[in-house]
């Protein structure tokens, strides 16, 4: 072997060498970067996750509230329907009292009333009952009690169930079986409700 095929194969030996450092560094700078990438997608996966989790939960959270409000509002309007049925059978009851019932009703709310007597009673359009001659006995209590007794019964007529609206100088007193059922209402709802979902 001469000088120039040691230096050739010193030469070869070297640049093998060196090769496989550039090599050698090239897959460590490769596994380095595989690994920052696996390092960082894993931390990108977590934070996904996480954030999968997060909406999950918060998701959840909306839909039992949701199903808890509309539970809510179905039991309101059942509520409200059958307290609906409660006072509509309340009135059909009340416009089915025998006459002197209602009569002795009428009687006597006007005659607890704190009025003057000489207002108008304005009558429903269905009041088959209320004739003058009551009226009459009524203005008689009106005066021993001091007060004019000179209640006269409009010409006017309403729509509603029974009862009566007392009418004088622009105002009146609505004691028709709706408005004072609708002035119970609050005061017996919960009451009503007690009985019926207890």
């Amino acid at each position: 072997m001469t000088n120039l095929d040691n230096l050739i194969s010193k030469i070869m030996s070297d640049a093998n060498f060196k090769a496989e450092e550039i090599v050698k560094e090239a897959k460590n700078k490769e596994n380095d970067i595989i690994n920052q990438e696996v390092s960082r997608a894993e931390k990108e996966k977590n934070e996904i996750v996480k954030r999968a989790y997060i909406e999950a939960d918060s998701r959840k959270e909306r839909i039992i509230s949701n199903a808890h409000l509309s539970v809510r509002n179905r039991k309101l309007e059942a509520k409200g329907e059958i307290l609906n049925k409660v006072y509509d059978e309340a009135l059909g009851k009340l416009n089915k009292l025998p006459q002197d019932v209602y009569l002795t009703f009428i009687k006597e709310s006007l005659l607890s009333l704190n009025i003057q007597g000489d207002e108008d009673i304005i009558l429903s359009n269905n009041d088959k009952y209320i004739k003058q001659q009551f009226i009459d006995e009524i203005n008689e209590e009106l005066k021993k009690n001091g007060r004019k007794g000179e209640i006269k019964v409009s010409p006017e007529k309403r729509d509603f169930i029974g009862g009566f609206i007392l009418s004088k100088n622009g105002i009146e007193i609505n004691n028709t079986f709706e408005a004072l059922i609708f002035s119970l209402k609050d005061e017996l709802e919960s009451q009503i409700i007690d009985m019926i979902f207890s």
